[in-house]
């Protein structure tokens, strides 16, 4: 209940200043904000569940953040996220014809340090991106992606290593 208290105050604030009190009222939220790092507005977070920011990274306007008290959100430090990024911890088995969501599921998502993730993408639970990667602009990662490359599409594939 408080960080739904804590995301109607920070949808007053302007979506890129006062980044202190923003920070301030996030930690009061018990979201783990790193030294250096900003959440601009814009966006929700939901749910209960843990979610730490690492040093100096930066969530851009719009972000959502669905998470699950039983699936950590750890984002590493020195990461870029792009405008409108969703990351997504639960989701479902599936179920009969009858009603194809079946039982309710949870699972953690872990950014690696030095990521890049493009505007809109969205990050499933189960995913752990590597260290260094870049996930381009509207991709859907359903599956972990390893260090320092390329990722792009619907469902996101690596397109090729970075130095």
């Amino acid at each position: 209940m408080i960080r739904h208290f804590v995301n109607l105050i920070l949808l007053r604030l302007p979506p890129t200043r006062l980044f202190g009190l923003r920070s301030a009222l996030l930690r009061f939220a018990k979201i783990d904000m790193a030294q250096g790092a900003r959440m601009c507005g814009g966006g929700w977070i939901y749910g209960g569940g843990r979610v730490s920011i690492g040093a100096n990274s930066w969530l851009s306007p719009g972000c959502t953040i669905y998470s699950h008290t039983d699936a950590a959100i750890d984002i590493g430090a020195n990461c870029d996220i792009g405008p409108q990024v969703v990351f997504v911890t639960g989701s479902h088995e599936q179920g009969t014809a009858g009603r194809r969501a079946g039982t309710g599921t949870a699972e953690s998502i872990r950014i690696g340090h030095g990521c890049w993730i493009g505007a809109r993408s969205t990050i499933l639970g189960g995913v752990e991106i590597g260290d260094g990667c870049i996930v381009a602009a509207g991709a859907v990662v359903t599956e972990s992606l390893p260090p320092n490359v390329l990722a792009a599409g619907v469902p996101a594939v690596v397109k090729r290593p970075l130095d």
